[in-house]
């Protein structure tokens, strides 16, 4: 979090804090990344490595990614995140290899300092605007109806007649971002949680 942006990057300093270096590389991120997607990530791959010789990381962290995919989708109760603490603990404590021990470090260290966003998920909604299945793309009444966006909508998604304000039908749209990067009048926002499919197009004001 930004409130520890001046630890020193070195080994003590960072396990102190439940992170650890090792891979050779540094993330940066910032409010536009969701932390239950990137532990959900960062376990993804962990989960992956597993050899599989013991239960703990072999079982543990398979139902670990289970939950956090449960929170990102928008499907999970308070209860998961208890069993989500309660789970990446006990992996921690019971796997043999310092992979094990050290898969859940993602989840605990989010859960320490952005319990938030977890909170957040538990009410479907995803702060960072990530997660596909919490978000929606809407478009605001700062839009000249120039059918730009429409045009590159891989799946046909927008409503767009010209001069009037357009619309997404949040029903056929698959969250590609690419309407939002296209508009030149900035005026395709990410909305958490979704609305309505499909909105009631307004015309636009001369």
């Amino acid at each position: 979090p930004a409130a520890l942006a001046d630890t020193p990057v070195d080994y003590e300093a960072l396990r102190e804090l439940g992170a650890i270096m090792g891979s050779g590389g540094l993330v940066v991120l910032d409010d536009t990344d969701c932390m239950v997607d990137v532990a959900r990530y960062f376990l993804e791959f962990t989960q992956q490595e597993s050899c599989g010789h013991c239960t703990f990381c072999r079982v543990g962290t398979r139902k670990l990614l289970d939950l956090l995919e449960r929170l990102c989708a928008g499907k999970a109760a308070r209860r998961d995140l208890d069993e989500i603490e309660m789970l990446a603990t006990s992996v921690v404590q019971g796997s043999l290899c310092g992979l094990g021990k050290t898969a859940p470090n993602p989840v605990l260290t989010t859960l320490r300092y952005f319990r938030d966003e977890y909170e957040a998920h538990l009410e479907g909604r995803c702060p960072a605007g990530r997660c596909k299945s919490l978000i929606a793309y809407h478009v605001t009444r700062d839009c000249v109806g120039c059918t730009l966006c429409a045009q590159h909508c891989p799946v046909a998604a927008i409503e767009a007649t010209p001069y009037q304000q357009h619309v997404i039908d949040a029903e056929l749209c698959t969250r590609c971002d690419a309407c939002r990067t296209t508009c030149p009048e900035k005026a395709i926002t990410i909305v958490s949680p979704a609305r309505p499919a499909k909105p009631t197009p307004q015309p636009h004001a001369a």
